[in-house]
């Protein structure tokens, strides 16, 4: 009933992420730690190759949907991640040596999670006020996503609702262009988490068959969320988004409160 139940959140976490660009790690990761069965580690690790597959199918599913690849700009912004990954995999290791256990880093996790869901969910519902940009720069580019990845890498959540508000500002990405390609930048950055983290060989113990659940969830999610986005207008892909971002908030007010006592 565990490892059920484990699929149906990847399954559904990975099909929302996969339309509304998120991703689907900050769903996966806040519920999880909720149930309280997972350290952190093994929930971002389980949470890290549930998300990199529904990126894989997501992409490949997209292609020919008409909705455009900012590849110069998203490859960029990617490798830009894929190195913030690193250093924010770095400072995560270094704040759970400082202090063992998990409550204080699921605490200042949820923390910090609590404060860019709420700023991103605001920043989508007055984005119509908000004059956005035109970033054209490479080198800009990079430090963008070495911002993103080293947040996305710290919270375990493997991408998330900060790459479609700042896909929006800095280069006037729509809805669907923005979750488009958040995906992909995703993908950069869990690959080289995960590299990473094999390299490194911090692996956390894990029951291989929860893993496969998972990564079933997630491919599921990657056909499925490109199935559903092509019948939703930028406006559904909005609305669906910010309820999303609502829950996330209440799970993760949950867990910090969960944390903390």
């Amino acid at each position: 009933m565990v490892n059920l139940i484990f699929f149906l959140i990847s399954l559904l976490a990975t099909t929302v992420g996969a339309i509304s660009g998120i991703g689907g790690g900050v769903i996966i990761k806040p519920v999880l730690d909720a149930f309280g069965l997972l350290g952190v580690s093994t929930i971002s690790f389980l949470s890290g190759c549930t998300v990199l597959s529904m990126s894989v199918v997501s992409l490949l599913k997209s292609r020919g949907s008409g909705v455009k690849l900012e590849v110069r700009k998203s490859t960029f912004l990617g490798l830009g991640a894929a190195a913030g990954g690193v250093a924010g995999k770095y400072l995560f290791d270094l704040m759970k040596g400082w202090f063992p256990g998990d409550a204080v880093v699921g605490a200042v996790q949820s923390a910090v999670l609590i404060a860019m869901t709420v700023f991103v969910f605001f920043f989508v519902r007055y984005k119509s006020k908000i004059s956005p940009k035109q970033v054209q720069n490479s080198a800009a580019c990079l430090l963008i996503g070495l911002s993103l990845g080293m947040l996305s890498a710290f919270l375990g959540i493997g991408g998330g609702p900060i790459n479609i508000a700042v896909l929006y500002y800095f280069f006037s990405m729509d809805a669907k262009t923005s979750a488009r390609n958040s995906i992909y930048i995703i993908l950069f950055s869990q690959i080289t988490s995960l590299v990473r983290t094999f390299a490194a060989g911090a692996v956390p113990a894990f029951d291989p068959w929860l893993l496969a659940l998972m990564i079933a969830g997630g491919v599921g999610g990657g056909f499925l969320g490109s199935a559903v986005s092509r019948r939703l207008t930028n406006s559904g892909v909005d609305k669906l988004f910010s309820g999303v971002m609502l829950v996330i908030i209440l799970v993760s007010c949950y867990n910090f409160v969960r944390f903390v006592i």
